[in-house]
Parts: structure tokens; C-alpha cells; sequence
């Protein structure tokens, strides 16, 4: 269940953005900066949570009267050294809240908390994660929840696709980088697994209604429609003449999430009436202009 805490969209007096550098944050301060509301946007050059005084400086830069958004993290994170260090960062922020209790805390987290299920996923799916990365965004959610006292809203999105990812995740972002490049789609597998893939803009625009509503809850962000990287790679090939060569390949290790991974976004669409998902072929092609268009 998500609660709204306004009855009306209200702009925080100051949004601040911890991971302002990456894919999520940075799409966050372009939105905050485009609807004029206050931000402070943190990356690790101006505020580095391994370094020795983050705590002190992050509790002398935050207010009482502030949104905090918490996207920073070393991702995707793939051993127990990663796992420490996210841990370490999430310390420090625990340290802060603590002593200043912001008026809001939003944290974005991840769907791999949750345990696969042939079943679509719900805010109340089991979240007993499969993967260090889960283990540790699970570790940080139940962190935050033992300190803060005020409205946490905990995001869990599915994949996200952007022509803004820094990452050049596997899917749509590489694909469609590998092709305006002139080199061929190389799918792992038969690119068989289907995945719930989330456009970036729909992400912020949730992110921008639970600030403005300080909205407190689990709420998952996806779409509620699964595509196979093979349909992908395909509807990328289809933009350019002669196509795309699309490969497959043999499988190092089991398939990710026994090649299924759905979800149920219905709390989601109850919560904001106003919002509506992109649908997939739209926003893998203004994806694919983008980049086209930076290319030139």
C-alpha cells in the first residue's frame, strides 16, 4: 500500500539528489530543474560516502524541511566486496537521517529483492533475493526502516532503458548502441528470457508525483507487459537497412529468473490515475533517435 501525505501536489522546500551523477539521478535533476523545483544534486566528486567525514558533511547539508532521495550505489553489485562498500555508503546515510530526519526519504531500490515466481510480482511478492544485488538493496531498505521515522517510499523498478543509461545494460540500451554503431546484436542464448522493461521518463515522472505527494510505501515500477531480448534485438534491426545481424550464442550459466520475470502493476496505476506506462515500441524509439541523433 502507498499513502499520500498531501492531498494535493505540493513542491518541497529542497529535493536532495544523492547519486546525481547516474542514470536515474541525473534524469531526476533535469526534472527537478525543468518544473523549477529546489534541488541539491550530490554525485561522488562533490559528496564521496566511502570517504572518511561523509557522515559529518552529508548531516551538515541536510534540513529537517528536505526530501531525500537516495539513488547512489555501486551497481550493478556483483561480489561481497561491492556488497560491503553499499553497505558502507548506506551507513553513512543512515547516520545523517538519523540525526536530522528529513521530511521525506525516498529510496530507489531494485525488483531483485524479490525471489523468481512463475506468478506476476505484487508489492506483497516475497522478497528473499537470488543475487547479491538484491541481498543488497534488501539490506538497505530494512536499514533505512530502522531509523527513519518519517514517510519512506521505497521504489523497486524492473530494467530500465534510456538513450541517458550509463550502464549499456544488455537489452535495449546496448542493442541499439551496438547497431548505430554498425556492428552486430550478440544475444546470450537464444535471447529467450522475457523481461519487463521500464522507459526512463516514466520512472521520473513516478519519482516526481511520490515527491510531491511525499508519499510513503512499496511500490513496484513496472509495466506489467514482459518482451524477449530476441523480439528486441529484433524491432532494433528492423530501424536500419540492410538490418541487423543478430546472433545467439551457447549459455555460460543458468538463464536469469528461469527466463521469466513478470510483474503486476496495478498499484502503481491506482496510486497515480494521471500516470500511464509508455509503451515499449515508443520508447525504444525515441531511444533509438536520440542516440541516432547524438551519433551525428
Amino acid at each position: 500500500m502507498v499513502k499520500h501525505n498531501t492531498s494535493k501536489k505540493v513542491i518541497p522546500e529542497r529535493v536532495v539528489v544523492m547519486g546525481a551523477g547516474g542514470f536515474i539521478g541525473a534524469s531526476l535533476v533535469k526534472d527537478l530543474e525543468l518544473n523549477k523545483i529546489p534541488f541539491l544534486a550530490l554525485t561522488s566528486k562533490k559528496l564521496n560516502l566511502l570517504d572518511s567525514d561523509a557522515s559529518i558533511r552529508l548531516t551538515e547539508i541536510l534540513s529537517p524541511e528536505d526530501t531525500l532521495v537516495m539513488v547512489s550505489a555501486i551497481a550493478p553489485c556483483k561480489d561481497n566486496e561491492m556488497l560491503f562498500q553499499n553497505i558502507l555508503m548506506m551507513k553513512v546515510v543512515c547516520e545523517a537521517i538519523e540525526k536530522k530526519q528529513p521530511k521525506h526519504v525516498v529510496y530507489i531500490s531494485s525488483d531483485a529483492v524479490y525471489s523468481d515466481s512463475p506468478d506476476p510480482l505484487t508489492e506483497n511478492s516475497i522478497a528473499q533475493p537470488e543475487s547479491v544485488h538484491g541481498v543488497m538493496h534488501l539490506s538497505r531498505e530494512v536499514m533505512l526502516k530502522q531509523i527513519y521515522n518519517g514517510p519512506l517510499a521505497i521504489l523497486r523498478p524492473s530494467l530500465i532503458y534510456g538513450a541517458e543509461d550509463t550502464h549499456n545494460g544488455y537489452g535495449p540500451n546496448q542493442f541499439l548502441r551496438l547497431a548505430i554503431e554498425g556492428r552486430e546484436i550478440n544475444l546470450f542464448g537464444e535471447g529467450e528470457e522475457q523481461r519487463d522493461h521500464v522507459y526512463i521518463k516514466d520512472m521520473i515522472d513516478i519519482m516526481h508525483l511520490i515527491i510531491l505527494y511525499r508519499s510513503e510505501g512499496i511500490m513496484n515500477i513496472a509495466t506489467g507487459l514482459v518482451i524477449s531480448f530476441k523480439v528486441i534485438a529484433q524491432m532494433v534491426s528492423k530501424y536500419f537497412n540492410p538490418n541487423v545481424i543478430i546472433n545467439s550464442s551457447p549459455r555460460l550459466g543458468p538463464m536469469p529468473h528461469n527466463g521469466y520475470r513478470p510483474f503486476d502493476s496495478s498499484l502503481c496505476l491506482k496510486t497515480f490515475s494521471e500516470f500511464s506506462y509508455t509503451s515499449f515500441e515508443d520508447g525504444l524509439e525515441i531511444t533509438f533517435k536520440k542516440l541516432r541523433d547524438r551519433k551525428k
